[in-house]
C-alpha cells in the first residue's frame, strides 16, 4: 500500500464526505446540522442569560434569599473611655462580623440580624487599658451587659434570637 492511498481516507473525513457521498456540488450534508446546533445553542444562551438577567434586575440586585430570611432589630452598645476593638454580627447569614478598629468609645449601633444567627458583640481593649462595658438590646429590650478591664482587657454580650416573633421585628424596621 503506498502513501497516496494512506492518504485518501483522512482527506474525505476532513472534507466532511463519509462514504463517498458528497451530495450536490460537492458539499456534505453534514455541516447543515452543526449550523443547526450552533443556531440552537447561540438562542438557547441568549434566552439564559435574559432570564439571569431579568431575575438580576427584578430583585433589585439582592439574592431573593436575603428577601426572605426575618430579622430582628439589635442595638449593640460599648460604653467606657478610650478605645476598644468592637466586632458585631450585622444582617448576613453566613459572611463573617463586622470589625471595627480602635474606635473612640462611647459607641452605638443598630443593625438587623437574622433570626437563628445569635447577635454578639465582643469588644477588646487597648494596650493602654481601662474599663469599658458592651450591652445589647433586641427589639428595644436589654438583655445583656458584661465589662472589661486592664490591658487588653475582653468581654463579650450575646444572646439568642430564638425568642424574637415576626411581629416584633417588622414593628423594629
Amino acid at each position: 500500500m503506498g502513501d497516496e492511498e494512506r492518504e485518501r481516507p483522512a482527506d474525505a473525513a476532513e472534507s466532511g464526505q463519509v462514504g463517498g457521498d458528497s451530495g450536490a456540488g460537492g458539499r456534505s450534508r453534514a455541516l447543515r446540522p452543526e449550523r443547526t446546533g450552533l443556531l440552537i445553542g447561540t438562542a438557547l444562551l441568549a434566552i439564559c442569560g435574559g432570564l439571569v438577567l431579568y431575575g438580576v434586575l427584578d430583585s433589585g440586585g439582592k439574592p431573593a434569599a436575603e428577601h426572605s430570611v426575618p430579622t430582628a432589630a439589635v442595638t449593640y452598645e460599648v460604653t467606657g473611655k478610650g478605645t476598644a476593638d468592637i466586632a458585631y454580627q450585622a444582617r448576613s447569614e453566613a459572611g463573617p462580623a463586622v470589625v471595627d478598629r480602635a474606635v473612640t468609645l462611647p459607641w452605638k449601633k443598630t443593625v438587623h440580624v437574622p433570626l437563628g444567627k445569635p447577635p454578639l458583640v465582643p469588644i477588646t481593649l487597648g494596650e493602654k487599658g481601662g474599663q469599658a462595658s458592651c450591652s445589647l438590646a433586641v427589639c428595644g429590650k436589654h438583655v445583656q451587659t458584661a465589662s472589661a478591664y486592664g490591658t487588653f482587657g475582653r468581654a463579650t454580650c450575646q444572646t439568642e434570637l430564638a425568642s424574637a416573633t415576626p411581629k416584633q421585628t417588622e414593628a423594629a424596621r
